[in-house]
């Protein structure tokens, strides 16, 4: 959403939250925690509002996701930020569960990790046109 206005300024929530037509509170709470991880800045009064902190080709689905739901990892023992061990686990390298949410974690990080704000721009736009 703030990757179309990125280099145009600072964007008022309300306009963000009317346009894309999401509840202004909730878009509030995911701005405060993509602003609190550093993804993006806010400016204070006349002119005010929020935008990104670097360019949206330079920021990745993985940042935000990391940012609002924490690691990607579907279970702890394969959690590369948030790692811990599992109580039932007898041994952790042949578990064949923890190899597969290993595979899971890998693959989605590999996809989430290539795929920043400006592909997931092109991509929206790219559907839109071929509706049309």
């Amino acid at each position: 959403m703030l990757a179309r206005e990125a280099g145009e300024g600072p964007v008022l929530v309300s306009a963000l939250a009317d346009r894309d037509a999401i509840p202004k509170k909730f878009l509030e709470a995911i701005l405060l925690d993509l602003k609190r991880h550093g993804l993006v800045h806010s400016k204070k009064g006349k002119g005010g509002g929020y935008f990104l902190r670097r360019r949206p080709d330079e920021i990745t689905v993985g940042e935000v996701i990391r940012a609002l739901e924490g690691p990607l990892a579907l279970v702890p023992c394969v959690s590369q930020t948030a790692y811990t061990r599992c109580v039932e686990c007898l041994d952790e390298q042949t578990c064949a569960v923890r190899l597969v949410m290993q595979e899971v974690r890998d693959a989605t990080a590999r996809i989430l990790n290539n795929t920043t704000l400006i592909d997931i721009n092109s991509r929206k736009t790219r559907r839109k046109h071929s509706k049309t």
